[in-house]
C-alpha cells in the first residue's frame, strides 16, 4: 500500500529572478506529486498538479517533469529576470513496461526491468477503459499468459500459464483471498469498480506467500484516497451492457488530510441471462451482485495504519445446460432424484429467460473481510505486519420441490497474519526477514450435498528475501520453509425421514449412518527458492533470468473429497495419499525500449513433480460413470508435469504520430502428463487439460487531445482478438474436446468532458464481438454443459456471449 506525500514547491534561491509555474497534466488528469527540476531547483506538484519554482536565475534552461507511470518530460525553457513564466506540461503514459513500478513479491518498490520474475502491472487507466463483465476478464485483456476458466459471464477463475485454482493465489491489498476457491464455479470476491490497479507474478511465486502460489499471484489493490488537500473527492461509475442488460453503478467517496485519510465505496451490478446466435438466451446466467467497503487511515511521520472492512454479496445462477432434445430450447429441473427425467424436463418459458429474477436454483455467496496494514519506520529499518479476519459463506440451492434448502452450504473463517522486516540497506543490498500464515476453519451447514469434510487448517512460513543491485545489473532471490496442518473428524451422513435429503449426523446419534469422511490429519512441509538476475544490457535493452522453486500442499478437495458439488454438476473423490507438489521452473526475458517502439519476449520451462489433475471414472465398458441427474464422476491422481511455452508483446507509438498506439500480445502455452502410461499417447492421456490455445491480441487506438473547453481528448480503437485451434486436448474418457479457432473484433470510442472547472466526466462506448461470431471458449466450462451425443443444429454445448454492446461513465469530482 502506497501512501501519496504531496509537498509544497520548496524554492532554494533568493526571491530575486524570475518565476516559473504551471499545471501538470496527463490524459487530461491532473497529476499531484510529479517531480519538477529546474536549474539546480526542485519541486512537487500540488494536490491540482500545480508546480511553482521562483528565484529562477535569467538564461536558457531544460526544465525535467517525472511521474510514476508517466514517460519522463524535458523542455528547453528561455528566462528573463523578473518574468513570471508559465509552463503548462502534458506527460503521456509510460507505454514500456521497463519503467513501471511494481511492489507484489519484493521488499521494496522495485522497477520491472530490476525484476528478474516475469511480472505485468495493470494501471487504473487500463482497467477503466477495459469493458468485460468481471475484473479477472480485465487483467486477462491486459496480460498475455494470463487466462480464465469461465462458467458463465460473472464467474472467471484465473489461470495463469496453464495452471490455476489453487495453484494460483489471489491477493488482496495484500491479504490473500480465501474462499471455495477449490471449486469449477467459484469466482473471485472483489468489487471491480474500486479496484485501483493489479499486478500478476507469472510464476512460482512461493517465497513471499507460500502454498498455493506455484502457478503465480494475481494482485488487486483497493482504491485510496491520493490528493492530501482535506478535502472530499470521489468517483461515480456507472454502466449498461446490452447483451444480458448488466446494469451496475459504484460510488466512493474519500478524504485525506497529512494525517488522516477515509474512503468509503460501493456498488451494485444485477444481469439476466446472456445470448449467443446459437443458444438464444443461456438459461440461469443472470447474477445479482453487491459490494462495500470502508477504509480509516492514520499516517505520522515514521508511518501509517489503516483499518479497513469488506463486504460481498452474490446471488449468482449457473446452468445446468439441460435441453429438449429436438428443439435446443432450455429446460428446468422441477423433480427431484429419479422422478427428475432430463428428457421430460419442462421448456423454459420466454419471460423467465429474459428476466432479471433469478432462478430458485442458483448460489449465494458472502464474502466478508475485516484486516489492518502498518507499515513503520524501526530504527533504520522498516516493519510491515498485517493481521485480518475473512469469512467465505457459499449456498448452492439445488432442490426445485424444496427452494430454501440448500444443497451445499459450507462456511470458511480464515485467520491471516504476517510480519516483516526491511533490514537497513547497506552496501546496495536489500534483505528481508518475514513470516506469514493462516488459520481456517470450514463447516458445513444445513445442507443436503457434502464434497468436502469439515477440517481446520493451520498454515505457517517464514522466508529471507535479498536484492542487490550493482551498476546496470540486479540480483535477486531467497528462499522460504512452509509447515500446514489439516485436521478434520469423522463425518457422518444419513436421510432425514420427514424430506428424504441427506443430512449431516452427528455422535451419538449416529446409527444407521454413513460414514462420509473419516477423520483427517495430514502435515506437509515444503522448501521454496528463487534466485534470478537482471542486467540493464544498454540503455534501451534489459534481460532477465530467473530460476525458481516453489511448494503447493494438495487442497481438501484433493485429499479428502467424496460427493456432488451440486454448482458444478460433478461428483469429485479425493485421495489421502497424497503428497505435495513442487515445481521447478526457469524463465528468460528480454525487453526493449527504443524511440516509438518497445517489445518484450519471455520463455519459460515448467517441471511438476506430484502434479494433482481429475480423471474421469468409467465403467468397464468405457462409459462415464453418473448420477441420475447425468452429473459425472472424477477422482483425483497424481504425475510429474511439464508445461513450457512463451509471451511476446510489441507495442508502435510513433513520436512524430502524437496520440497513436498499435500494441500486439502473443501467448502460447503447452502442457503435458509425463505418466509413464501416457507417453506419446498425445491426445488420449499426454496432454493436460484446460491449456489454453495460442492467442494474438492486437488493438489500435487513436486520442486526439483538442483545444476545446468541453472536450479535452476524444479517443477511438478497434481490437482483434485471435484464438488459435486447440487440438492438443484431454479426449481421454471424453473429458475434452478439441475447439476450432476464431477472431472476435471489437470497436470502441471514448471521450473526456470537463464539466466543471478541472473535474472530468469519462465516456466510453464500446462494442465486443461486433460481428456476433459464434465460438466457444476452450476454458468455457459451459462447452461441456450437454446432456446428448448429438444435436439437431449439429452443434453441443453452450457457446459464449454473442455481440455486446457496453457504454460506460465515470465521473471524477
Amino acid at each position: 500500500m502506497t501512501l501519496l506525500i504531496i509537498g509544497a514547491a520548496t524554492p532554494v534561491c533568493a526571491q530575486k529572478g524570475a518565476t516559473v509555474w504551471g499545471k501538470i497534466t496527463g490524459q487530461g488528469y491532473k497529476i499531484p506529486a510529479a517531480s519538477v527540476h529546474l536549474q539546480a531547483q526542485y519541486a512537487v506538484a500540488d494536490s491540482n498538479g500545480i508546480y511553482k519554482i521562483t528565484g529562477v536565475r535569467e538564461g536558457a534552461f531544460t526544465i525535467t517533469v517525472s511521474s510514476i507511470g508517466y514517460e519522463k518530460f524535458t523542455r528547453k525553457v528561455s528566462v528573463r529576470e523578473g518574468q513570471s513564466l508559465t509552463v503548462n506540461i502534458n506527460l503521456e503514459p509510460v507505454r514500456s513496461v521497463l519503467n513501471e513500478l511494481v511492489v507484489t513479491g519484493v521488499s521494496r518498490a522495485t522497477l520491472i526491468k530490476e525484476n528478474p520474475v516475469a511480472i505485468a502491472g495493470v494501471s487504473s487507466r487500463n482497467i477503466d477503459k477495459t469493458v468485460e463483465p468481471n475484473i479477472i476478464d480485465a487483467l486477462v485483456k491486459n496480460v498475455p499468459g494470463l487466462n480464465a476458466v469461465k462458467t458463465g459471464p460473472n464467474i472467471s477463475k484465473p489461470f495463469i500459464r496453464g495452471l490455476g485454482y489453487n495453484r494460483v493465489l489471489t491477493l488482496y491489498d495484500g491479504i490473500r483471498q480465501e474462499g471455495q476457491q477449490w471449486g469449477d464455479e467459484h469466482g473471485i470476491e472483489v468489487d471491480a469498480y474500486n479496484i485501483d490497479k493489479a499486478e500478476v507474478i507469472k510464476g512460482p511465486a512461493s517465497l513471499m506467500f507460500g502454498s498455493d502460489a506455484v502457478a503465480g499471484v494475481v494482485s488487486l489493490f483497493p482504491s485510496l484516497p491520493k490528493e492530501k488537500d482535506a478535502k472530499i473527492h470521489g468517483r461515480v461509475m456507472s454502466e449498461y451492457q446490452s447483451n444480458n442488460g448488466l446494469i451496475g453503478n459504484g460510488m466512493r467517496l474519500g478524504y485525506s488530510n497529512q494525517h488522516w485519510l477515509w474512503i468509503v465505496k460501493g456498488s451494485y451490478r444485477l444481469a439476466k441471462n446472456y445470448i449467443n446466435a446459437i443458444d438464444g438466451r443461456v438459461y440461469n446466467t443472470g447474477f445479482k451482485e453487491a459490494n462495500a467497503g470502508v477504509t480509516i487511515g492514520y499516517t505520522t511521520g515514521q508511518g501509517f495504519t489503516t483499518f479497513n472492512t469488506t463486504l460481498y454479496d452474490n446471488l449468482q445462477g449457473i446452468p445446468d445446460g439441460s435441453r429438449d432434445s429436438l428443439t435446443r430450447q432450455f429446460t428446468k429441473q422441477v423433480y427431484e432424484g429419479a422422478q427428475d427425467n432430463i428428457n421430460n424436463r419442462p421448456v423454459v418459458t420466454n419471460r423467465e429467460l429474459n428476466s432479471y429474477t433469478l432462478s430458485p436454483l442458483h448460489q449465494h455467496i458472502q464474502h466478508y473481510r475485516v484486516y489492518t496494514n502498518n507499515h513503520y519506520r524501526l530504527g533504520s529499518g522498516e516493519i510491515d505486519a498485517t493481521i485480518g479476519f475473512q469469512q467465505n459463506i457459499r449456498r448452492e440451492y439445488s432442490h426445485p420441490s424444496a427452494p430454501q434448502q440448500a444443497g451445499m452450504y459450507v462456511r470458511l473463517n480464515t485467520i491471516n497474519y504476517g510480519v516483516r522486516y526491511l533490514v537497513p540497506v547497506f552496501s546496495e543490498l536489500e534483505i528481508t526477514i518475514g513470516a506469514n500464515g493462516m488459520y481456517q476453519n470450514n463447516k458445513n451447514k444445513d445442507a443436503t450435498d457434502f464434497p468436502i469434510p469439515d477440517y481446520s487448517l493451520s498454515d505457517i512460513g517464514g522466508y529471507i528475501y535479498g536484492k542487490w543491485k550493482q551498476d546496470k545489473l540486479t540480483i535477486s532471490g531467497g528462499l522460504r520453509y512452509d509447515q500446514r496442518s489439516v485436521t478434520g473428524r469423522n463425518f457422518y451422513v444419513d436421510t432425514a425421514t420427514v424430506t428424504g435429503f441427506a443430512r449431516q449426523a452427528f455422535l451419538p446419534d449416529t446409527a444407521g449412518a454413513t460414514l462420509q469422511f473419516a477423520a483427517l490429519h495430514k502435515t506437509f512441509n515444503g522448501l521454496s527458492l528463487s534466485i534470478g538476475a537482471a542486467y540493464q544490457l544498454t540503455e534501451q535493452i534489459s534481460l532477465k533470468a530467473n530460476i525458481a522453486r516453489g511448494y503447493r500442499s494438495p487442497a481438501i478437495t484433493e485429499l479428502a473429497s467424496n460427493g456432488l458439488d451440486p454448482g458444478a454438476h460433478i461428483i469429485y473423490l479425493g485421495n489421502r495419499n497424497f503428497v505435495p507438489e513442487f515445481s521447478f521452473q526457469q524463465d528468460l526475458g528480454i525487453s526493449a525500449q527504443f524511440k516509438g517502439i518497445s517489445a518484450s519476449l519471455s520463455v519459460f520451462n515448467n517441471n511438476i513433480q506430484n502434479y494433482i489433475y481429475l480423471t474421469q471414472l468409467t465403467d468397464a465398458g468405457g462409459n462415464a460413470i453418473t448420477d441420475a441427474q447425468g452429473n459425472k464422476t472424477f477422482q483425483y491422481q497424481q504425475a510429474a508435469a511439464r508445461l513450457y511455452g512463451a509471451e511476446a508483446s510489441a507495442t508502435i507509438y510513433p513520436a512524430a504520430w502524437k496520440g497513436f498506439s498499435f500494441n500486439n500480445t502473443l501467448s502460447l502455452t503447452y502442457g503435458v502428463n509425463k505418466k509413464q502410461d501416457y507417453k506419446n499417447k498425445g491426445i488420449n492421456g499426454q496432454y493436460l487439460s484446460l491449456i489454453p490455445p495460442a492467442k494474438w491480441l492486437s488493438s489500435i487506438s487513436q486520442e486526439i487531445s483538442t483545444n476545446s473547453r468541453i472536450f479535452s481528448t476524444i479517443t477511438a480503437g478497434a481490437e482483434m482478438e485471435y484464438v488459435a485451434a486447440q487440438n492438443r486436448f484431454l479426449a481421454l474418457y471424453n473429458t475434452e474436446t478439441a475447439t476450432p479457432s476464431y477472431t472476435l473484433i471489437n470497436i470502441s470510442a471514448g471521450t473526456h468532458i470537463k464539466y466543471y472547472r478541472e473535474h472530468l466526466l469519462q465516456l466510453q462506448l464500446q462494442v465486443n464481438n461486433l460481428f456476433d461470431v459464434a465460438y466457444q471458449d476452450n476454458l468455457s466450462r459451459l462447452k461441456y454443459f450437454e446432456y446428448y451425443n448429438a444435436a439437431s443444429n449439429g452443434r453441443l454445448g453452450i457457446y459464449n456471449m454473442g455481440r455486446n454492446i457496453a457504454m460506460k461513465m465515470i465521473l471524477d469530482f
